[in-house]
């Protein structure tokens, strides 16, 4: 039987994967998901971990998509469902109820870990997500250590894993530090986005040039429309 450890590299996953080698579980390797459009805090902390699993023999295996990310989001041919009439080219923004980004990682990820145990970094109070990871072989160790996110942010930084940036560290300014253009994020770390990281809002202008949907489904709202609401309220303060 073989044990893995899915890192997304964020707080969750890398407190769960530490205390995991700290706990003296049985851990044979370490699988990330590579999206193609983390954030570069997000690399850099690979980059940091990698030299800690080699020294410890951890085997580390990286996945990617089977198109790239852009290539899904705008050019890929999508067909009205059980027909073969294409309707629209590409998914657009991924979040939502069109999550194809992370249904795709979760694909990618239970084939690679069906033979074993797969750890999963799902902190104690995110009970909205418990009851998605039903998956036999899936753990999830930070829920049965009592570990909340607040517990693994600091026990990260504590290890010298800050996520910074653009002079910053992203976990002041974003509940998650996933992917830099999930649809799913809110006003407040889109607004921080636009503010302290104008890389990434420059990015996200960019995907919308490309793309006819919004970015917030619910409100009708692109990323335009966010700029000027954002002026809006600075101008207002």
């Amino acid at each position: 039987m073989k044990y893995y450890a899915s890192v997304s590299f964020g707080k969750d996953s890398l407190a769960m994967l530490f205390m995991l080698i700290d706990k003296g579980y049985q851990l044979d390797e370490v699988v990330f998901y590579d999206t193609g459009m983390e954030f570069q805090a997000i690399y850099n902390t690979r980059d940091a971990v990698l030299p800690i699993l080699k020294k410890l023999g951890i085997k580390y295996t990286e996945l990617h998509p089977e198109q790239p990310f852009l290539w899904t989001m705008f050019e890929r041919p999508v067909k009205k469902r059980g027909t073969n009439i294409i309707h629209k080219k590409g998914y657009s923004w991924c979040g939502g109820t069109c999550r194809w980004g992370t249904s795709e990682k979760l694909r990618a990820l239970k084939a690679h870990t069906k033979d074993g145990i797969d750890y999963v970094g799902i902190a104690a109070d995110e009970t909205h997500r418990f009851e998605k990871e039903k998956r036999p072989n899936r753990v999830l160790p930070l829920r049965d250590w009592g570990i909340t996110e607040a517990d693994a942010l600091q026990y990260c930084y504590t290890k010298g894993f800050v996520w910074h940036e653009d002079g910053v560290r992203l976990y002041e300014l974003l509940d998650r530090v996933s992917c830099w253009c999930c649809g799913n994020k809110n006003l407040k770390e889109l607004k921080n986005m636009y503010l302290y990281l104008p890389w990434y809002w420059k990015k996200l202008k960019e995907l919308q040039l490309n793309t006819d949907r919004p970015y917030r489904r619910n409100s009708g709202e692109t990323i335009f429309d966010l700029e000027e609401r954002f002026k809006r309220e600075m101008q207002q303060k």
